[in-house]
């Protein structure tokens, strides 16, 4: 099966897609375009803030010598890095605004393999692992107020994985209201204990505090490089609103507004996060949120794949009440329940995740090829092309260099796990040559 032509993936008339491309034989339905504005800004937001904000900047703190401007300096550049990301796909969804984001971008820039591999990536381990990761942390954190036993624990991880699909099942719109109450509990919580301790503390006035300061040695920068790893890796997460492009009324405005102001607001409420930080804060509805926005997003991957016939068939249904990809959010779900009920999917994800970041430099340099058809509609440049997804590109090679550098031996596994798609590739290919 032949590379689908960019040309034919991205003529629009209005706010919809054109008719099924004739990469598919399977009768399909399209999926319901019900996602506006506000839901795009929050499903940025509801799913990069899951546990990284609470996580991260205490790590950062100490690799940068413990000199507060430079940490917050890493923020600044890690959110800079993000939102050329965020520009970059921008433009790349305003061209093609079709259910499956990076999947698709990949596809017709590179060909089908790539795009394959992605979408096995984030079937097996990037998607399904996340989330079975965030219900095991909120198994966790239920235990500040009930004692669970192991096996009730579990039990709670799998209930999560259970909700999050029904949720999504029930329909794009149901989903997308679940993550905007979520998304602004949890930004509105955030923002207030935030302000409070900015408030409050005096931990910044303090004669210890330094402030671009500290020696830069070679050490320190080798500390500000594994920082900056953990930094975007806080701010991963903003790139799967792109697989709900399909869904997103008017694509070719709201997309671009939404994926970009989505992404400053992050950049902001993690500044503010840090400048306020050193307290906790109930981070439950936090998990859920970020879970509940990976379940919205990630199966409309899934269907794309179907589409193209290099994934089960049947994944590419749409619901005929509901009007979502139902099978795909349960064949996703059902996974991530194996994956949590076997505790597997920590060492997978740690395996795997950086790989991600291939893909995601990957998908921005797409942009290149589509901008060889100059007669295709673009709503929206890119402003400093092409330095801006130069820069993302060379972001996410860092990530996956120093990776291999530091975690060689998970590192390979993980590049191991995502060539096992290799052989599933072929074997569809040929399946659907065959119908």
């Amino acid at each position: 099966m032949p590379p689908i032509s960019p040309r034919f993936s991205t003529t629009f008339t209005g706010s919809a897609a054109t008719s099924p491309s004739p990469e598919t034989t399977a009768p399909t339905r399209e999926l319901a375009r019900v996602l506006r504005l506000p839901d795009v800004i929050l499903i940025v937001v509801g799913t990069v803030i899951g546990s990284g904000i609470f996580l991260v900047p205490g790590g950062v703190l100490r690799d940068s010598g413990g000199d507060v401007g430079l940490a917050l300096l890493v923020w600044i550049v890690g959110g800079v890095l993000s939102l050329l990301g965020a520009l970059t796909y921008a433009e790349l969804g305003a061209m093609n605004p079709r259910a499956g984001g990076l999947y698709v971008y990949l596809r017709d820039a590179f060909g089908p393999l790539p795009a394959f591999l992605y979408g096995w990536a984030l079937f097996f381990v990037i998607g399904s692992g996340s989330i079975a990761t965030l219900s095991a942390a909120f198994a966790r954190y239920i235990q500040q107020f009930v004692v669970l036993s192991a096996l009730s624990a579990k039990l709670v991880s799998l209930a999560v994985i259970l909700v999050v699909a029904g949720v999504n099942v029930r329909g794009t719109r149901h989903g997308a209201v679940v993550q905007n109450w979520s998304t602004a509990i949890k930004v509105g919580a955030l923002l207030l204990l935030s302000a409070l301790l900015l408030a409050t503390g005096s931990g910044l006035a303090g004669t210890q505090v330094r402030v671009l300061t500290t020696p830069l040695t070679t050490e320190l920068l080798r500390g500000i490089a594994v920082a900056m790893v953990a930094v975007l890796w806080a701010y991963e997460g903003w790139q799967y609103v792109t697989f709900s492009a399909g869904e997103i009324v008017e694509p070719q405005r709201v997309f671009v507004r939404g994926i970009v102001a989505g992404t400053l607001a992050i950049v902001a409420i993690y500044l503010l996060a840090n400048l306020g930080y050193l307290a906790a804060i109930p981070i439950l509805v936090s998990i859920f949120g970020a879970a509940n926005g990976i379940a919205l997003t990630a199966p409309r991957v899934f269907y794309a794949m179907a589409r193209d016939g290099l994934f089960f068939r049947k994944l590419a249904e749409v619901h005929p009440r509901f009007g979502t990809p139902a099978v795909a959010i349960l064949a996703g779900s059902a996974w991530t329940m194996v994956l949590a009920g076997s505790g597997t999917f920590e060492q997978l994800l740690t395996y795997v995740v950086f790989t991600g970041w291939a893909f995601y430099g990957l998908a921005a340099a797409s942009i290149f090829v589509y901008r060889r058809l100059p007669q295709a509609a673009r709503p929206f440049r890119v402003p400093g092309y092409p330095v801006t997804p130069l820069l993302f590109i060379a972001a996410s090679g860092g990530i996956v260099v120093s990776t291999l550098v530091s975690r060689p031996t998970q590192a390979l596994l993980g590049i191991g796990i995502i060539l096992l798609g290799m052989p599933a590739y072929w074997w569809w290919r040929r399946s659907n040559r065959a119908a």
